[in-house]
């Protein structure tokens, strides 16, 4: 399996080349106004755990409105009170996860993502201590668990198809299985850039 090695600082470096020369990306390969979209924001948590790099998600409760019972980063919708989407990011973690904001290490943000249900996310990294005290919001989060980036980088363990979603053609990420949960979608999307980057 490939080792991962993450300078802070490298990845920080990196991450605010692309804010420099932002550019949106999405699902679909129809081009979309960004004005048409919502903003909003997801922390993508990298933690040490057990000799390697490895990243947090959750899984959203069944009885949400949208992407109910999918694998997802935490975060959510752009509030006024939101400094910039940066807070947003944190703040959406610590209601669903109680990540505190002050114990992320914020390296930076990745280039947006349009998807299907109109959000423009921007996902915002950050390394957290683990192990970590979560107090995850039921009403939102079923559950959270982490998954090692050597096996998420692995070929072996994820594949794209394509799908018609309302006359539109998208080209979609999808992992194995890990631990009886699915990623797929804008999460695997993004965990791809991610790993790209590093």
């Amino acid at each position: 399996m490939k080792e991962f090695v993450i300078e802070a600082e490298t990845l920080a470096r990196k991450l605010a080349g692309l804010r420099k020369n932002p550019r949106a990306e999405y699902e679909t390969e129809v081009s979309f106004d960004p004005k048409d979209y919502k903003p909003a924001a997801v922390l993508v948590p990298l933690l040490w755990f057990e000799g390697e790099w490895h990243l947090l998600f959750t899984r959203r409760s069944s009885s949400l409105m949208n992407h109910s019972g999918q694998v997802s980063f935490p975060g959510g919708s752009w509030d006024v009170e939101d400094e910039d989407l940066t807070a947003t990011a944190l703040r959406e973690a610590w209601e669903e996860t109680g990540i505190r904001p002050e114990e992320v290490r914020v390296l930076g943000e990745m280039p947006a993502i349009g998807i299907t249900t109109h959000f423009l996310v921007t996902p915002v990294v950050g390394i957290i201590p683990w192990p970590y005290p979560l107090r995850l919001q039921e009403t939102e989060v079923a559950r959270a668990f982490i998954v090692p980036l050597s096996w998420l980088a692995d070929h072996a363990n994820f594949y794209t198809s394509t799908r018609i979603y309302e006359g539109k053609t998208y080209e979609i990420i999808y992992y194995q299985l890990f631990d009886g949960e699915k990623i797929w979608g804008a999460t695997a999307r993004i965990t791809q850039e991610l790993l790209k980057l590093i």
